[in-house]
């Protein structure tokens, strides 16, 4: 754990925070120190089960509740917590807030594309844009943002989510060239198969077969990546694209 004084008003805001990877990420960056922004779009008992988490650990924790996607909900609750919170600095962002929605292309209305990249895509520019500015004034900032295998490989029944998340990782690359001179990094971490709602109704024995490590990963696993990206010691990695898959695609 690093040294918790300097982060008594500094905080990570992890969109998507309320569970799964989202979760274990708020849990993680606690332990490390940092004081916890959760956001979310629904499942507020969830969101608040992660506050409570996060103030057993000493440190605290806050409930941003809005739509990535949308961007006037997104300005209106950044630039409110900003506004409040005039003595604190938001040094990390996980960009986590991502959806699912499968089917052939084929066969794919506007709205399930709509609908994921609006997340994935508008959510990292809706997000990350008003807290840049303040990263690059304090010449400072860790940006990490979520990627996925699915946007290295590309997934049958998976090109909307496929396309967002290969988008993501090209602005991860272009954004860190951007910003490395202000002693900001940015990277993307591409989770495989983990044991998430994400992944419920997957048929797991099948999936397993195919992956050397012969199991699904656990959020927690992932947290740890997050947490060693969002630290001191990785001051010198940007633009990267880590995959955390048990050898699946390497």
């Amino acid at each position: 754990m690093e040294n918790t004084d300097s982060k008594n008003n500094t905080f990570a805001l992890v969109t998507g925070g309320s569970r799964g990877i989202g979760k274990a990420i708020c849990i993680r960056l606690a332990q490390d120190g940092y004081n916890i922004i959760i956001n979310y779009r629904s499942g507020a008992e969830h969101a608040q089960q992660v506050k409570e988490d996060v103030e057993k650990l000493g440190r605290k924790a806050e409930l941003l509740p809005f739509d990535v996607s949308d961007s006037k909900a997104t300005e209106n609750a950044i630039s409110q917590w900003l506004e409040v919170h005039k003595d604190s600095t938001i040094s990390v962002l996980v960009n986590n807030a991502g959806i699912r929605n499968d089917t052939l292309l084929a066969t794919m209305n506007t709205a399930q594309w709509h609908s994921v990249i609006g997340t994935t895509l508008d959510g990292f520019y809706n997000v990350t844009q008003p807290i840049l500015k303040k990263m690059l004034r304090a010449r400072n900032g860790r940006i990490i943002n979520m990627a996925s295998l699915s946007g290295m490989m590309g997934i049958p029944g998976q090109t909307n989510y496929s396309a967002a998340k290969a988008a993501l990782i090209g602005a991860t690359k272009a954004l860190a060239k951007e910003v490395a001179s202000r002693g900001i990094t940015v990277n993307a971490v591409a989770p495989g198969f983990i044991e998430t709602d994400m992944t419920e109704g997957l048929n797991k024995e099948t999936l397993t077969q195919n992956i050397p490590a012969g199991r699904f990963g656990k959020p927690e696993e992932v947290a740890a990546l997050v947490s060693f990206l969002a630290g001191k010691e990785s001051a010198y990695l940007t633009g990267q694209v880590i995959s955390i898959n048990g050898g699946l695609y390497a």
